[in-house]
């Protein structure tokens, strides 16, 4: 065209310009010479000396120029310079959009490594080397991570063939399947919520027949009477996967069992005294249901679990002592560990508060974690756990390389699951859409909506949504003051506090009224009236319509807890399309690397949570952003999702079971008998671990102290004698197994018709006070002609033999003999040709194998005589500790301790699985015995597992006078005795004295037999 001809001039100018442009002098030199260039002019001034703060003073001169012809130049001079500077800009914006495609590159790269974590291949983490190929240490293949629809259908039909059996174990809070009443109470939690839609989903999925969550069963005046229905279906959500084959007993169910005081709710804390009477009632459960499942599928044979998986410190106790008593796998998740509240704790200034420590790393094949930061920051903080040794150990274990007796569970990520089949994420916009004014709302609005609205005196502004229970830890009023002192926040949007339901603050638990009362409080300081809204009441129902609200004022949700084990909340909140801010303490951390979808703060830094509110509400472009993030990857936490990956796990587990059942695990698995494995027998991953130089560590394995006097002299020659044949019978050869054989055939019926069991429990120093309390005993309840007698104590059965003898007793009074601290049961015989060393008793090779998991024999050996050498050498070579071959077994190494400052006289180191009191219920589960025809006498004080025989649905005698002697084992005690032993339940009753006439007034009172 032709009046852009000067166009072209000036482009070639630019072209054709020399060096010396840059010459300050040029200018004044053309201007000197009379020939004004404008292209020259256009070069030196818009090319080489620009200025974009000029322009408005360029464009004065130029109108005020009165020479046409250097006003026009003047002017496409000013267009230059905007183009060019239009042209800066235009690159400026290049290399920043090419800054943030590399950041988002690089936050993809770190999403995908999250998701990997979270859903990592099932393939054994081994040291670096490991075949790929190999089979994992728990005995099962490698499977593939579960990702695409095809893997998923092939997934689902692989697995049609199992017919799994699955426990769930949740005891406190209100439990049950719709309606839940969440922030009810400290205890009525995410947790809750958690276990009953992961049983809800289980039940749903491929090769799963029927999931049984066991609650507390609670029949009090001030909770719904729902919770006092033993029995509670799960109806299942819409699945993915076809319907299942449904038999009469498949599904998901909720089983409430009874423990504690029958007629209060009470809080978690106050359970702990009744756990084994919840143990006991979960174990008939169980019992009742495998036989059941046995007629079903099973062709007859009882149905055992497949594992057993307890949430939460309380439930981990009761799974590991179900799992010891069944031979299950046990898993377990701890929500909310111990040491890490500490910490916060530290923080905040509040010492005086009780922590519980969780100890499920004793007996847990598999630890289920929501994130891998919480086995990093959180499980790191337990002395018995280190992420590095654990896959170290494991490659070691599969490779088939001695560990010297060390354990440690296997800690997985499985991040949570959520329903999505009723999430519709709004699209629109609440300023364009509806002109709304307080009290003025469609019909078609949520109640909720109008209940919440009702509090704001401008309803149209961005919603800052806060959704949990007015507990300290969730750190609600942190997030008042942060919101009340940022006055460029209260301008912008509101605060929405759903602190869960409340009629009256004087009906609320102390802790959570004052945390009520507090937030009031700081509304009031700060004047936020018409800014924050604190509804009373909401229902379950109403939370999906309550983040929707937030979503459509284009708001944020914010957990602002001082620790968030997980944060299933936040999940929610995405799938609404609400971007958020959490803590950074916990789960969020890992959660907002997956879903790119908000902010991470420091919870006890308001300014922080202040500011990260302000940048999501008000940069409209970042909310837009993470709200986009968060949808396009929330399908990462569906519950098919978290099953397939659980379900996969626990197939690729060793099948235990009671091992009596020889058919149990399939043909090809390995043999159960440690002599026939060589995995068995290099696996010596007994729970306790000891450093290779001998210095003590913190273990898992089950030490038992007492206070027992060296025996009489013609006792101890005897003893010593015997004790070698003893080691050397330990092997399972054919005369044990014939010995096993005449078990099994034997007659064992006249167990269950005993009337009652007296198992004679105490633990004496003396040998002629021993004798005299069993013969006390057996006189008080001679008259029962249906009477049965265990005896149960620390002692060797060849030590039983010798006091027995010695006291004129006979063995055939009793029924079976719990000996070396549990780790042996034996049972009375007529020939001596099958039992240890010649004498006659016929040990039960079945419960040998029942407590043998991972026990590390002749190497654990070993490493526990180093161990006790370094003790020594500690103490100038003083012989503090010395291996007690006499009192050793196979399953029980016993240790002489001279120093009493270590509050014990002999050192027993036993399976994690085996107790005195395991050993009850395993007569319950072998041969029917009811527990609670078991009558327990023990002393004031005993050995170290003396707590354990106290409590269950099992009768005790507490003789008093009797184990005073062991009461220094006791001293260093850090809790009270009452916290762990409920000396209130009707079941356990004190003796005024061990005389005759007390221990019959005590059996009357029991109602055990007529006075």
């Amino acid at each position: 065209m032709a009046g852009n001809e000067w166009v072209n001039s000036y482009l070639e100018a630019i072209l054709d310009v020399g060096p010396g442009l840059g010459d300050p002098s040029s200018s004044l030199l053309l201007r000197e010479r009379g020939r004004f260039s404008p292209t020259r002019y256009f070069v030196e001034q818009v090319i080489t000396g620009f200025d974009e703060t000029d322009l408005h003073r360029s464009w004065l001169r130029a109108a005020a120029t009165r020479s046409p012809q250097e006003r026009n130049t003047r002017l496409e001079n000013m267009c230059w310079r905007i183009w060019n500077l239009a042209r800066k800009k235009k690159r400026l914006e290049g290399e920043e959009a090419h800054r943030i495609a590399k950041r988002r590159l690089e936050h993809e790269r770190g999403r995908r490594e999250a998701t990997a974590d979270m859903s990592e291949e099932l393939s054994s983490e081994g040291e670096k080397g490991d075949p790929a190929n190999e089979i994992s240490s728990h005995g099962g293949e490698n499977m593939p991570r579960i990702g695409s629809v095809d893997i998923m259908d092939k997934w689902a039909s692989r697995q049609k063939d199992y017919k799994l059996y699955l426990i769930l174990i949740s005891l406190h809070g209100l439990v049950r399947g719709e309606n839940l009443e969440l922030g009810r109470d400290s205890d009525t939690g995410g947790q809750v919520k958690y276990v009953v839609e992961l049983a809800r989903a289980l039940g749903t999925m491929p090769g799963v027949y029927r999931v049984d969550l066991l609650t507390r069963q609670i029949s009090a005046p001030d909770v719904n009477w729902s919770y006092g229905e033993p029995t509670e279906m799960l109806s299942p959500r819409n699945s993915e996967f076809p319907l299942q084959e449904i038999g009469e007993s498949s599904g998901a169910y909720i089983i409430r069992i009874p423990f504690g005081p029958r007629d209060k709710y009470v809080p978690k804390e106050l359970l702990w005294p009744h756990i084994p009477e919840f143990v006991d009632g979960a174990l008939h459960h169980i019992t009742q249901m495998s036989k059941v499942l046995g007629e079903q599928i099973g062709g007859g044979r009882p149905v055992w679990p497949a594992a057993i998986h307890g949430h939460y410190a309380d439930a981990g106790d009761a799974a590991a002592l179900l799992s010891g008593a069944l031979n299950v796998p046990m898993l377990f998740t701890g929500h909310s560990l111990g040491r890490d509240k500490l910490e916060q704790l530290l923080k905040q200034g509040r010492l005086g508060e009780e922590i519980n420590a969780e100890l499920c790393l004793d007996a847990s094949e598999i630890i289920i974690t929501s994130t891998r930061q919480e086995i990093e920051e959180q499980w790191r903080l337990y002395d018995g756990f280190d992420p590095v040794l654990e896959r170290k150990l494991r490659a070691r274990i599969k490779r088939g390389v001695s560990c010297h007796g060390r354990y440690m569970p296997r800690l997985l990520v499985i991040p949570p699951g959520m329903e999505f089949r009723n999430i519709v994420p709004h699209d629109g916009d609440m300023n364009g859409e509806v002109e709304r004014n307080e009290g003025k709302h469609s019909l078609s609005d949520p109640s909720i909506w109008s209940e919440i609205m009702r509090f704001f005196s401008n309803p149209r502004k961005p919603m800052i949504l806060a959704l949990a229970r007015p507990d300290p830890k969730k750190n609600i009023t942190t997030l008042v003051k942060a919101y009340g002192e940022c006055h460029q926040l209260r301008e912008l949007a509101n605060l929405t506090l759903i602190m869960g339901n409340r009629d009256n603050l004087d009906e609320m638990s102390t802790t959570n009224a004052a945390v009520l009362l507090s937030v009031l409080k700081l509304i009031d300081k700060y004047n936020l009236y018409g800014q924050v809204a604190y509804p009373k009441h909401h229902k379950q129902s109403d939370v999906p319509d309550i983040y929707r609200l937030a979503a459509q004022t284009k708001g944020v949700f914010i957990n602002p807890a001082f620790i968030e084990p997980f944060g299933l909340t936040l999940i929610e909140a995405a799938a609404h399309g609400l971007p958020v801010v959490a803590t950074k303490n916990g789960g969020p951390v890992d959660i907002l690397r997956v879903l790119d979808n908000g902010l991470l703060v420091d919870p006890h830094d308001q300014h922080a949570i202040a500011n990260a509110l302000l940048k999501l509400v008000s940069d409209q472009q970042l909310w837009s952003r993470c709200r986009e993030n968060g949808l396009k990857n929330i399908h990462l936490f569906s519950w098919p999702e978290h099953c397939k990956t659980y379900l996969s796990r626990i197939i690729s587990c060793k099948p235990r079971g009671p091992q009596w059942q020889s058919n149990y695990s399939n043909s090809d698995s390995e043999s159960d008998s440690p002599a026939d494995s060589l995995r068995d027998i290099q696996d010596i991953s007994l729970n306790l671990k000891f450093s290779l130089d001998g210095e003590k560590s913190e273990g898992n394995a089950t030490i038992l102290e007492e206070n027992a006097d060296d025996a009489k002299s013609n006792m101890e020659n005897t003893v010593l004698t015997l004790a070698r044949g003893v080691l050397r019978g330990a092997a399972k050869g054919a005369s044990a197994e014939k010995a096993n054989e005449d078990i099994g055939a034997g007659d064992f019926s006249t167990f269950r018709r005993r009337k009652s069991i007296y198992v004679i429990a105490v633990d004496c120093n003396a040998t002629e006070d021993y004798i005299d309390i069993i013969k006390k005993i057996m006189v008080a309840t001679r008259k029962e002609n249906a009477a049965g007698f265990i005896l149960s104590t620390a002692l060797t059965i060849l030590e039983v033999h010798s006091l027995l003898t010695s006291g004129g007793l006979n063995l055939t009074d009793f029924d079976a003999f719990i000996c070396s601290s549990g780790s042996d049961l034996l049972y009375p015989s007529s020939s001596t040709d099958n039992g240890p060393s010649g004498l006659p008793f016929v040990v039960d090779l079945d419960y040998r194998s029942h407590i043998e998991y991972r026990w590390g024999g002749e190497g654990l050996r070993k490493t526990l005589v180093r161990w006790a050498a370094s003790i020594n050498d500690k103490m100038d070579g003083e012989n503090i500790i010395a291996e007690h071959e006499s009192g050793s077994s196979s399953y029980c190494f016993s240790f002489k301790v001279e120093d009493h400052d270590l509050n014990g006289r002999k050192l027993n180191v036993i399976p994690v699985l085996a107790s005195r009191v395991q050993a009850l219920r395993y007569l319950f589960v072998r041969w029917g015995v009811d527990l609670s025809k078991f009558v327990v006498f023990v002393g004031e004080t005993g050995d170290t597992d003396y707590e354990g025989l106290i409590g269950g649905v099992h009768k005790t005698v507490i003789l008093k006078g009797l184990g005073s002697e062991s009461r220094k084992l006791h001293a260093n005690r850090s809790y009270p005795l009452e916290h762990v032993v409920p000396f209130d339940s009707p079941n356990v009753v004190e003796a005024k004295g061990s005389d005759v006439d007390s221990i019959k007034g005590t059996l009357a009172k029991l109602g055990v037999m007529r006075t």
